[in-house]
């Protein structure tokens, strides 16, 4: 299971940044701010999905 959110973790990194790119070349600053929002919130999932596996052992 820690995988699975991992990898959904992962993959909104990767949407994230294919919306700063379309919003760079639309010149979007909204998509921009969304992209940028997808990633910052997917890498604090990630960090304290990892911080909460290694506080258990």
């Amino acid at each position: 299971m820690k995988y699975l959110l991992a990898l959904v973790a992962l993959l909104v990194v990767a949407l994230g940044v294919a919306g700063v790119v379309l919003g760079e070349a639309d010149d979007s600053p909204g998509l921009q701010l969304l992209g940028v929002l997808l990633v910052v919130g997917a890498v604090v999932f990630g960090v304290r999905l990892v911080r909460r596996g290694r506080r258990a052992r």
